[in-house]
C-alpha cells in the first residue's frame, strides 16, 4: 500500500508544504499555532471534493494579481471524499432539537446489511404497492375522503356531530343555495353562481351603509319605499358567508364520491345536502354514522398503502395480525359500490398473496429487527462506555420512531430524555460527544480519508487519552482509516508515539512535527526518543559547543523544572536580572548573596557549564549589542525569544509578551516535550516580532 506524499502551493499563508500521510493510519501533525494546520486540512478536503473552494484559499498577496500562482495539491488523486472534524462540525452538526446527532439513523442503525435487509423485506409488499399505483385516482378518493371526515370536526362528549363543525354549518339548517327563500329570488343568480360566498360576503360588507340613508350602496338606486331596503338587508339575515363557502366546498367534495357512496347512502345524502328546513335526527345520526364509516375506510387504505416494515415492527402475532387488514365493505357498508369494490379487491387479492407468504415476512421481520437491536446496543455500548471512561455523567439512547430511529441524550439525575442537548451540554462535553459521534459518522459513510483538526487540545489528560482510545482502538474505530490529526497539542503524540506505544500498534501511527518559516512549511519524524524531559534535553544541550549564556538559560528552566530553587537558580535568575550582585529571593528573605555564597554557588554551577563565571557573563548579559547579535546567531526559536526577553523585557504587545512569559517559566510547558535545537516550536510570527523590536534603532 504506497502511502501519500502531499505538497499543497500557494494557499493562504502557506507558499510549500510537503506532508508524508501513511494509508490506513493514524498520522499525526503536531505544530504550534498559526503554522498553516487548518490551511492545510482545507485544501486536502476541497481537493478531494473537487467542490471549487480551493481557489478560496489564494494567498491575500496574490489576489489581483494577473498570473500570481493559484491554489494547487498535488499527491492524493486516488481520495475523492473527505470528512473533517473542526468547530464547524460541532457548531453546525452535531445537536439538533429532538436527536443529539443530525441523521442519527442513517449513522448508527442505516448499515448495507440493514438497507439489503429492508430490500428483501419490502420486496414481499409489491403487489400490494402495484395495486395502489394501478389505480391513481385513489389518492383523489382518499384526499376528498379525509375532507369529508374533517368537516365532521371533533364529536360532541355523546359521539354526536358538534354544531361548530363544518357539515351542520353548510347543511344543519338547511341548503339555501339549492332553495333560495322567496324573498331573495332577485338574487338567485349570484347565490346559484360558482363562488357564492363572495358574492355574499360583498353584500353583507355593504349592510352598514344602508344605515346612513336611503340610497343603495351599490348602484346609489334610491330606495324610498322601506320594503326595498329590507330585501336589500334580507342576504345578511338569510345567509352566513362561511358557511356557504363550506356548503359549496362540500358539495363538491360529495359529487366527486358520489361513487364510491351505496345506492341508499347517496339517496340519503340527496336527502340532507338538498333538505329546505333544519336536519331531523335520524339525519344527523346518518351523517355521524357515515363519518365513522369513512374513518374506517381510510385508516384501512392508509395502513395498506404504507405498509411496511416499520407499520409491523412492533406487531407482536404478525401472522394474526395481517387478515385484519384486509378491508370488509360488508362492514362499512355506506361505502359498499362497484366503484369502491373496484379498488378494495385487488387490494385484498393481494393481501391474501401476501398472508400466504406471512411465515417467511414474520421471520424476515424478526430476524431484522433482532439484527437492528445488536446494532444499536454495540452503539450505544461504544458511546457510553467512553462516556463512563471519560467521568461523563450523560448516556445516549437509540430509540425506534414512526419510520425510523433516532438517538437520544440521557443524563443520569433526568428520568427523562434531554431536549436540545446544545443549551446543556459543557463546551467540552459537546466536543467530546461530537469527536465519537463523528467517528460513527466516519463508520457509515466510509470516506478516503479523515481529518481531525486539533480535536482534543482543550481536554485534561484523562479524557484526551479516553477519546483517543475510543478513536483508535475501540470496537468499530477508525484504527484501520486514513486519519490526519492536526494538533498544536503534544500530548497525543507522547501518548501514541511513546507512554502509550503498545496499545497503539497494528497499525502503528505516526507522528511528525510541523514548522513554518518564510511560507515553506516541513515536517520532521518524531520517534519515541525524541520525547525526553527536560532534564535530558538540558543535559544534551550543555554538551554542545554553545555560548555561556545559552546555556545557562537552559540550565535555569532545568533547576525550576526539578524543583530546586535554592542559591543555584537564584544566582542564574540575578544574571538574567543584570544584577551586578546576585540576590536571594526566597518566600522567608530577599537579601544579597555573600561573597562566600557567590563562590560556592558558581562552583556548584560550574559542574554543569564549567566556564561559568558570573561577572563575565553579567558583563555580557548587560551589553545589548553583544546580546542582540546573540539573538540573530541563534537558529532556536526558543533561544531568541529567552534572549528577547533578557534585553528588552517586554514586547510592546501584550499577546506576545504573554507568550515570551510562558515560554520562560515551567508551569505552562509538559515535563515531556521536544528538543528545541531539532523541533521549532515558536511560532514564526512571535520570533519576527521580536526582531522587529530588536531591529529598531
Amino acid at each position: 500500500m504506497t502511502d501519500y506524499e502531499i505538497t499543497i502551493e500557494n494557499c493562504n499563508n502557506i507558499d510549500t508544504a510537503k506532508i508524508g500521510v501513511k494509508k490506513g493510519s493514524l498520522n499525526i501533525k503536531f505544530g504550534p499555532n498559526g503554522l498553516g494546520k487548518s490551511t492545510i486540512a482545507k485544501a486536502i478536503v476541497s481537493q478531494a471534493r473537487d467542490d471549487g473552494t480551493l481557489a478560496e484559499l489564494v494567498p491575500f498577496k496574490s489576489r489581483g494579481n494577473t498570473g500570481a500562482a493559484q491554489p494547487k495539491v498535488d499527491g492524493i488523486d486516488d481520495i475523492n471524499s473527505a470528512l473533517v472534524f473542526d468547530e464547524a462540525y460541532v457548531n453546525l452538526f452535531a445537536f439538533q432539537q429532538d436527536e443529539v446527532v443530525k441523521n442519527s439513523f442513517d449513522i448508527f442503525v442505516k448499515t448495507p446489511e440493514y438497507d439489503t435487509a429492508m430490500a428483501d423485506i419490502e420486496k414481499l409488499f409489491d403487489g400490494i404497492k402495484k395495486a395502489f399505483a394501478d389505480r391513481p385516482e385513489i389518492e383523489q378518493a382518499t384526499k376528498d375522503l379525509k375532507d369529508l371526515r374533517d368537516a365532521f370536526g371533533k364529536p360532541n362528549k355523546d359521539g354526536s356531530i358538534a354544531k361548530s363543525s363544518k357539515v351542520l354549518k353548510a347543511f344543519g339548517s338547511g341548503n339555501k343555495i339549492d332553495n333560495v327563500p322567496e324573498a331573495l329570488k332577485p338574487f338567485e343568480i349570484f347565490v346559484k353562481s360558482a363562488n357564492p360566498s363572495k358574492w355574499i360576503g360583498w353584500q353583507i360588507k355593504g349592510k352598514e351603509f344602508l344605515e346612513l340613508g336611503d340610497t343603495c350602496p351599490y348602484c346609489a338606486t334610491a330606495l324610498p319605499k322601506p320594503e326595498q331596503k329590507e330585501t336589500a338587508l334580507a342576504v345578511a339575515k338569510e345567509y352566513d358567508a362561511t358557511a356557504i363557502g363550506h356548503l359549496n366546498n362540500l358539495k363538491e367534495v360529495i359529487e366527486r364520491l358520489g361513487k364510491y357512496f351505496s345506492n341508499g347512502c347517496q339517496e340519503n345524502l340527496a336527502k340532507i345536502t338538498k333538505a329546505k328546513i333544519e336536519l331531523t335526527a335520524p339525519q344527523k345520526t346518518f351523517l355521524s354514522d357515515l363519518k365513522n364509516s369513512i374513518e374506517a375506510l381510510i385508516q384501512q387504505l392508509e395502513g395498506l398503502r404504507t405498509i411496511s416494515f416499520f407499520s409491523l415492527r412492533d406487531v407482536d402475532e404478525i401472522d394474526k395480525k395481517m387478515p385484519l387488514l384486509k378491508i370488509d365493505l360488508g362492514m362499512i357498508d355506506k361505502l359498499d359500490s362497484g366503484e369502491t369494490r373496484a379498488v378494495t379487491d385487488p387490494i385484498n387479492t393481494q393481501l391474501d398473496k401476501l398472508i400466504e407468504q406471512v411465515g417467511n415476512l414474520k421471520g424476515q421481520i424478526n430476524k431484522h429487527k433482532a439484527k437492528i437491536k445488536k446494532t444499536i446496543e454495540e452503539n450505544q455500548e461504544s458511546i457510553n462506555g467512553f462516556l463512563r471512561s471519560a467521568g461523563y455523567k450523560y448516556s445516549v439512547k437509540i430509540i425506534s420512531e414512526p419510520d425510523s430511529y433516532k438517538m437520544k441524550l440521557e443524563h443520569e439525575d433526568l428520568s427523562d430524555f434531554i431536549d436540545s442537548a446544545s443549551n446543556h451540554l459543557s463546551y467540552g462535553e459537546k466536543n467530546a460527544f461530537a469527536l465519537v459521534l463523528f467517528m460513527h459518522q466516519v463508520l457509515s459513510e466510509n470516506p478516503d480519508i479523515v481529518i481531525l483538526d486539533d480535536p482534543i487540545s482543550s481536554f485534561d489528560k484523562n479524557k484526551k487519552f479516553a477519546i483517543l482510545h475510543q478513536l483508535f482502538r475501540g470496537k468499530g474505530s477508525l484504527r484501520d482509516r486514513t486519519t490526519l490529526m492536526l494538533t498544536h497539542d503534544i500530548e497525543p503524540a507522547i501518548d501514541i508515539v511513546k507512554s502509550m506505544a503498545h496499545k497503539f500498534k497494528d497499525p502503528r501511527p505516526s507522528a511528525t512535527f510541523l514548522s513554518c518559516r518564510q511560507g515553506e512549511v516541513k515536517e520532521t519524524f518524531i520517534a519515541s526518543e525524541d520525547i525526553r524531559t527536560f532534564a535530558n534535553i538540558c543535559t544534551d544541550i550543555l554538551s554542545e559547543d554553545i555560548d555561556d549564556v545559552i546555556k545557562a538559560i537552559y540550565l535555569r528552566r532545568h533547576y525550576e523544572i526539578v524543583d530546586n530553587v535554592g542559591l543555584e537558580y537564584n544566582l542564574l535568575a540575578s544574571l538574567f536580572k543584570k544584577r551586578a550582585s546576585p540576590t536571594i529571593i526566597t518566600t522567608t528573605e530577599n537579601r544579597e548573596m555573600s561573597a562566600q555564597e557567590k563562590t560556592d554557588t558558581e562552583t556548584m554551577v560550574q559542574a554543569m557549564i564549567p566556564s561559568f563565571d558570573y561577572d563575565t557573563l553579567v558583563a555580557q548579559v548587560s551589553d545589548d549589542a553583544l546580546m542582540k547579535k546573540s539573538f540573530f546567531d541563534t537558529e532556536v526559536g526558543y533561544e531568541k525569544i529567552q534572549l528577547f526577553r533578557i534585553i528588552n523585557g517586554k514586547h510592546q504587545d501584550d499577546i506576545i509578551t504573554k507568550f515570551i512569559n510562558e515560554s520562560y517559566h515551567i508551569e505552562n510547558e509538559y515535563v515531556m516535550q521536544l528538543n528545541p535545537h531539532e523541533f521549532e516550536s515558536v511560532p514564526e510570527y512571535v520570533v519576527e516580532e521580536c526582531a522587529k523590536v530588536l531591529s529598531i534603532p
